[in-house]
């Protein structure tokens, strides 16, 4: 957290960062939703909104940089476009983050691990075993 406080409030990385969540859009987020956000999610989304951390970090205000979309709407995006592929199990409980450069999803499970969902084929492959491992396995300085 501290190499992104430092990367990401500098001046010129303005449209990197978004508007800090707040906890009424927490708490509506995860009651639209039906699940919990990981702790160390919830923590950076507080700090930096929708931010860079070597991949696209959706929020609810995300910096310009990022995208409009929100993780509510990533979100039930995913679980409308994957209904008839993945497991209720799967959808139900997970909440997306991110996408990859070609339009995969990425999301957090209700363990709090962190996946890649390959539109093309279908298939899920576990990228990290906490949000926060992910960012430590992506972000970099420039």
């Amino acid at each position: 957290m501290e190499r992104l406080q430092a990367f990401l409030l500098k001046k010129e990385q303005q449209t990197l960062v978004g508007k800090p969540a707040i906890i009424d859009e927490l708490t509506q987020a995860q009651q639209l939703l039906h699940v919990h956000f990981h702790e160390d999610y919830v923590q950076f989304i507080e700090m930096f909104g929708g931010a860079y951390a070597g991949l696209a970090i959706h929020a609810f205000s995300n910096g310009s940089s990022i995208g409009n979309e929100t993780v509510v709407d990533l979100t039930l995006d995913f679980r409308q476009q994957y209904k008839d592929w993945l497991a209720p199990t799967i959808l139900d409980t997970s909440y997306v983050i991110s996408m990859d450069g070609g339009g995969n999803p990425i999301f957090i499970d209700s363990l709090g691990k962190v996946f890649i969902c390959y539109h093309d084929s279908g298939e899920i492959k576990q990228l990290a075993n906490s949000f926060e491992l992910l960012i430590e396995e992506n972000f970099c300085e420039w």
